[in-house]
């Protein structure tokens, strides 16, 4: 992973580069920002750069022995923590390398839901146990391979139990000669505020509409109006663009399911709203939840569609002869709610809430929304 390879930031690249080659490298680095917008590929990237034998102005050679090797995952001097579960013997994050390498090389955009998938344990607690922070301070208290940098990354770190974020708070305090910590945080907010305090925050902000779309286009091979209208959807993050490609379904399953939803809500048809909220609840969690996605990115097309303003909506053929029907169902008096509700949903089965309760509940709410 090199920095070309890391979705717009470019500020925070610039910032970055700036700082090393004035020999101004901070101890502790925090990148913060929603999930699945490149904090992790940019701090691999950034270790990849610092540990090149022979960088270049804006990126890592590509061609040392220093660089192949971390390609690889396999350089000395750079380190993952992260959240594990406790399963049998498994305490620390070593128990489960072999996984945490696979997911990078597979993608650096990636979930807490595929991270507990690709460890074979759906819907259990991630946590960053005490055992986990001795293990930090055990590997960074030791001198470099290569004597330049230890760098250790540390993938949600407000995961980290009390205890573990006390022992990390004090090697951010003492840290060791040339060691360098990269946290990257979802919500930095759940971080004690002495260990913020001790870190350089660099804020990632949320991906473009045009970043989003033209990956999409240039790595996907999607068409401009496809790509621009699943980017949309994204809102700013490129993990969930993925995720609208990959959830196991097509935009005509989530459409016929989403039309036949809204017919059963004006209808009051609550037997068939059952039935239909066992079938969604049945495609598991992820796919469930890109189809929450795309009925909340659905309710703001037909409110904008109301406007009469063809250049703002982002709808195929069969999206827009429904909507231009649908829209007069969506308007000031019910739009928040109804926007409330579906994140609300959203929410709750990104929590492990029970998806049949949570589906029932939103039809519930949206039989009375509509109507208003």
């Amino acid at each position: 992973m090199s920095f070309t390879d890391v979705i717009a930031q470019n500020s925070i690249k610039q910032m970055l580069l700036s700082a090393s080659k004035a020999k101004r490298i901070p101890h502790a680095l925090l990148f913060t920002g929603p999930s699945g917008i490149g904090k992790l590929a940019m701090a691999v990237s950034y270790a990849r750069y610092l540990l090149c034998s022979h960088p270049l102005d804006d990126d890592a050679c590509g061609t040392c022995p220093s660089c192949k090797r971390l390609s690889a995952f396999s350089h000395p001097d750079l380190h993952f923590s992260f959240p594990i579960v406790k399963k049998g013997n498994a305490d620390t994050c070593e128990d489960y390398l072999k996984e945490w390498y696979d997911m990078l090389k597979s993608t650096l955009y990636f979930s807490t839901d595929d991270w507990l998938e690709k460890m074979g344990a759906d819907n259990q607690q991630l946590l960053i146990p005490e055992k986990e922070a001795d293990r930090i301070i055990d590997i960074m208290s030791l001198t470099s391979y290569e004597g330049k940098y230890k760098i250790m990354i540390i993938w949600l770190p407000e995961l980290m139990n009390a205890d573990a974020s006390n022992n990390l708070l004090k090697l951010l305090e003492e840290p060791t000669p040339d060691s360098i910590f990269i946290l990257v945080s979802n919500d930095a907010t759940r971080l004690l505020p002495t260990i913020v305090s001790r870190t350089q925050s660099l804020y990632f902000r949320p991906l473009s509409i045009s970043d989003t779309s033209e990956v999409l286009m240039n790595r996907m091979s999607l068409e401009p109006d496809v790509a621009m209208r699943i980017a949309r959807i994204a809102g700013g993050s490129y993990l969930k663009a993925l995720k609208q490609l990959t959830a196991g379904g097509t935009d005509t399953l989530f459409f016929e399911y989403f039309t036949r939803f809204m017919r059963l809500a004006f209808s009051r048809d609550l037997p068939s709203i059952k039935i239909w909220s066992d079938e969604v609840a049945s495609w598991g969690r992820e796919k469930t939840k890109a189809f929450i996605d795309y009925s909340l990115n659905m309710i703001r097309e037909s409110f904008v569609y109301n406007f009469h303003r063809k250049e703002l909506n982002f709808l195929d053929e069969q999206e827009s002869s429904f909507v231009e029907k649908f829209c007069k169902f969506v308007n000031e008096r019910n739009v928040i709610q109804l926007s409330e509700s579906y994140s609300r949903a959203l929410k709750d089965i990104s929590q492990n809430a029970n998806a049949r309760t949570v589906l029932f509940t939103l039809a519930l709410e949206t039989i009375i929304l509509i109507r208003k």
